[in-house]
């Protein structure tokens, strides 16, 4: 059973954050998808991500590709998984079902805190996925580093 895991961003942009994060999942063996709502604001992540640490690479592809299966990381609109992905990451209000949540390692959902909609958002799916039984664990990162703040 996996849990799902609120990142509160208030001091790092999400595409700060978000490779630091994969990084970790693939570090623990697990294939991600992550999970946008816009198609246009897709394309602008997998642009950044491209860009990352000059010392390193981060594997990842866009969704709608001939190779979508052999990709460690997956951005996509959909809810699909031909990645085999054991982690999902959602970002933008993507939305995760409590069915998800239970068959997956890990689900991420990371929201911008000066963002008041994507609070209330991420707000409503805490109660959600916490209404329906899920595991999960909040994080914020307002005094400087990550700190677990909730866990339910």
């Amino acid at each position: 059973m996996g849990a799902v895991y609120f990142y509160h961003l208030t001091r790092r942009p999400l595409e700060e954050t978000l490779p630091l994060l994969l990084e970790k999942a693939l570090g623990a063996g697990w294939r991600v998808a992550v999970r946008g709502s816009d198609a246009a604001r897709m394309d602008w992540l997998d642009a950044r991500l491209w860009l990352g640490p000059e010392d390193g690479f981060l594997p990842h592809g866009r969704s709608g590709g001939e190779h979508d299966a052999l990709q460690p990381v997956l951005l996509t609109t959909g809810t699909d998984l031909p990645n085999g992905a054991r982690c999902v990451m959602a970002v933008d209000g993507a939305e995760v079902t409590p069915g998800e949540v239970l068959t997956l390692e890990r689900v991420c959902i990371l929201f911008d805190g000066n963002d008041a909609e994507a609070v209330q958002a991420a707000r409503a799916q805490w109660k959600a996925l916490t209404g329906a039984g899920c595991a999960a664990q909040y994080w914020t990162e307002a005094s400087g580093k990550w700190e677990k703040k909730a866990e339910a």
